[in-house]
């Protein structure tokens, strides 16, 4: 891929975001009824490929346990409002009725209460007595502090997620995580993330990680490239950590790594593209946040949302669109592609005449830069 010139000291790459490509029918074309979108992960199986965000405004212990009971996996954030408070529905009613101008200030200090791991560990234990598989989400940061709490608790997948998560971070205060060794000794998968790039995802890789998340601020909630200067576009962010995970694949002797896309999202046509560029799975926090049983009624914001000193996103209305298995599963009410989100990746495999998601992985994609009318 030729580089363009911005000016004469500095070249970079073209890249692309989902609405910048498209995908095109083969000559083949099948029943959407007969078209398997499940997907594996270490030794667990889901009938669809869907993780709900470790966010305070998609995963409680209750939904989590609604998205385990239809076929995907709800991540809880253990750092979340879940377990600093015993009882958080005052917490996230005050949140959602906060003023803009006064709403990331006060988040700020809600998310102060410090985080109990007795909470930790009762909230993964309801999660757990239902039935569904568990999985909790910590950041780097708190990882070395928190883990044996969550591995004692119980937990069949653990996640790792911050905005950028590197395998190689260097501190002058503190002690980084040794993610190969962490994930060495731990007996449960882990997903790690985000990244980018192919390099930083090649080196996560070789952690041992069972899957990497593929992004970087470009949720719904994200204000990192306004306040950083960082975006990555997420079709080239996913094509490129497959072509690490091809690439690590023949370096480890079929390891194989699952990408995760994690971020821009927004659409069923986005899932689609994920997928179609390499994605095994998506990660999904604002299209699951318009559900009726949502934490957030309505709203949405992320981790980054109440950095203690430097908050990169915003809570934001999304509205409420139906249940959960109504935005799964439909049947939909509305075109713009917000509800139904499985039936639509089972109908556009099926239209290019794919049966499972790795083969739509080969599908054929084209750039089409979109402009919405």
């Amino acid at each position: 891929m030729s580089d363009i010139e911005i000016g004469r000291s500095k070249r970079a790459r073209r890249v692309y975001a989902f609405d910048d490509v498209a995908i095109v029918p083969s000559r083949r074309t099948r029943d959407p009824r007969d078209v398997s979108v499940s997907w594996t992960i270490d030794a667990f199986t889901f009938d669809i490929p869907v993780l709900a965000a470790p966010m305070d405004s998609v995963v409680s212990p209750a939904t989590a346990i609604r998205i385990g009971q239809l076929g995907g996996l709800g991540v809880l954030d253990l750092e979340g409002l879940w377990t600093r408070y015993d009882d958080p529905e005052p917490v996230l009613a005050e949140i959602r009725a906060l003023p803009v101008e006064t709403a990331t200030a006060r988040m700020q200090e809600l998310y102060r209460e410090p985080v109990k791991p007795a909470l930790v560990t009762q909230r993964l234990a309801e999660i757990r007595a239902s039935g569904v598989p568990v999985a909790g989400a910590l950041s780097p940061q708190r990882t070395q502090e928190l883990y044996q709490t969550v591995v004692d608790a119980g937990v069949d997948l653990f996640v790792i997620r911050g905005t950028t998560v590197s395998a190689e971070h260097v501190s002058r205060t503190t002690e980084p995580l040794n993610l190969k060794e962490f994930i060495y000794e731990l007996d449960v998968p882990v997903i790690v993330g985000g990244a980018a790039t192919y390099t930083a995802a090649l080196h996560l890789m070789r952690t041992g990680a069972a899957g990497v998340l593929v992004g970087f601020g470009g949720g719904a909630a994200s204000t990192t490239r306004t306040t950083l200067g960082i975006h990555a576009p997420m079709a080239t962010a996913v094509a490129d950590v497959a072509g690490a995970r091809r690439d690590y694949l023949d370096e480890s002797g079929g390891r194989y790594v699952h990408v995760i896309a994690d971020g821009g999202l927004g659409t069923s046509g986005d899932i689609v593209k994920a997928i179609s560029v390499g994605a095994d799975a998506v990660m999904l926090g604002s299209t699951l946040a318009r559900a009726s049983e949502a934490p957030g009624g309505g709203f949405h914001w992320g981790p980054e949302a109440h950095h203690p000193e430097l908050p990169r996103g915003n809570r934001v209305e999304v509205g409420t669109l139906g249940g959960l298995e109504e935005i799964l599963f439909g049947p939909s009410g509305t075109a713009d592609g917000r509800s139904n989100l499985i039936g639509a990746l089972r109908r556009s495999m099926a239209t290019t005449g794919y049966s499972d998601l790795k083969e739509f992985q080969r599908v054929e994609v084209v750039v089409s830069e979109y402009t919405p009318s």
